[in-house]
């Protein structure tokens, strides 16, 4: 196996109109923002939007990790309390009928070290999705994706929903003949599995120390993985995903590894281009921590309003030790504190920031 490609500043190739796309996504972001807040009377985010769950646990850093393993925050063993929350990625309310990929985002408390410009607080943030790869190559097509999406925003939830069970069937065909489409799934066709079960995937690089890579979260306690790839049936409960996570883990205690793929080769594992997937037999993922959930009320109301309504996950929001690298991740900081602003002005709740103000 090769050894881990050395982080440089150089890895990364900054395009001339990336301001431009930027911009673009702020207003697309709005339209989302305002339709969803003017028709509900609610702000919510922009994408994933709608909660099944938050969770509050633990992640202990393994000790004695080999010293490209040992960087950022996982330099050195610990114990750091954590919240999860479990999403689908739509910009407004669905019901559950409409399937879609699972995201996890998860933001690591008290923790040490040099912050990313504008960073404010003492966590570290990861946003994760159920998939390997990004849907888009770069933020421009990506924008092209979402005017789409921002189009349906909040119409006619009984034609999402016959949509959603036609994508499912023809993505199910596709998988059978061995073929995955992530557009397919980002429309309504994802399999409508169970988040408890399911291995989240950063899909875009990140600085990590000395080195490059991508991260994951994989279900490892036998009550999680018991739950890998079952469907929750849907039809006439709109939130039968929350229902069913929350009956779920009062029985369950969770724990998922916390993994890394280090970058070997830049040319077989590109920073700039999220569809390209990394082959796990030429960088490998490897464990460097352990997240542990003790059975609880996933939808407690007081958790639910500190995490759900009162912070906001960013990629951007963290050490300059695991600074978000590429194209994709350069145009998601602008329109992430955007959609955070929004929602602090248009609901009269600030964001609060752990750490923040100390």
């Amino acid at each position: 196996m090769q050894a881990p490609v050395r982080y440089s500043p150089d890895v990364e190739h900054v395009q001339p109109d990336e301001g431009k796309t930027i911009a673009g996504l702020n207003e697309t972001f709005d339209t989302i923002l305002k339709t969803v807040a003017e028709d509900s009377g609610h702000a919510v985010r922009s994408v994933h939007a709608k909660a099944h769950g938050i969770l509050e646990g633990v992640l202990r850093i393994d000790p004695d990790l080999p010293p490209e393993l040992a960087q950022g925050l996982f330099a050195k063993p610990g114990a750091h309390k954590v919240y999860m929350r479990l999403s689908t990625n739509a910009g407004d309310i669905l019901p559950d009928a409409v399937s879609l990929p699972r995201g996890l985002a998860l933001k690591v408390l008290d923790v040490e070290g040099e912050r990313l410009p504008e960073a404010e607080g003492t966590t570290q943030n990861f946003i994760m999705v159920n998939g390997k790869v990004f849907q888009a190559p770069n933020a421009q097509k990506f924008l092209g994706s979402l005017k789409l999406l921002a189009g349906t925003t909040d119409r006619v939830e009984g034609l999402k929903v016959a949509a959603s069970t036609v994508l499912r069937g023809v993505n199910k065909a596709l998988t059978a003949v061995g073929i995955e489409s992530p557009t397919l799934g980002s429309l309504g066709g994802a399999p409508n599995v169970d988040p408890l079960g399911e291995t989240y995937y950063s899909v875009t690089p990140f600085r990590y120390g000395d080195h490059i890579a991508k991260f994951s979260i994989a279900p490892v306690a036998p009550g999680l993985t018991a739950l890998t790839g079952t469907e929750i049936d849907a039809s006439g409960r709109p939130n039968a995903i929350r229902e069913t996570v929350r009956s779920e883990m009062t029985g369950i205690e969770g724990v998922w590894e916390f993994r890394v793929q280090l970058c070997r080769d830049l040319e077989r594992q590109p920073v700039e281009d999220p569809t390209i997937e990394w082959s796990e037999d030429e960088a490998p993922f490897q464990r460097v921590g352990l997240i542990t959930v003790r059975p609880q009320d996933s939808w407690d109301e007081s958790r639910v309003r500190t995490v759900d309504e009162e912070m906001r996950f960013s990629v951007w929001t963290g050490l300059a030790a695991h600074r978000p690298l590429g194209n994709i991740n350069r145009a998601r900081n602008a329109p992430y504190r955007h959609s955070a602003e929004f929602r602090q002005r248009f609901n009269g709740c600030p964001i609060h920031e752990p750490g923040a103000g100390r």
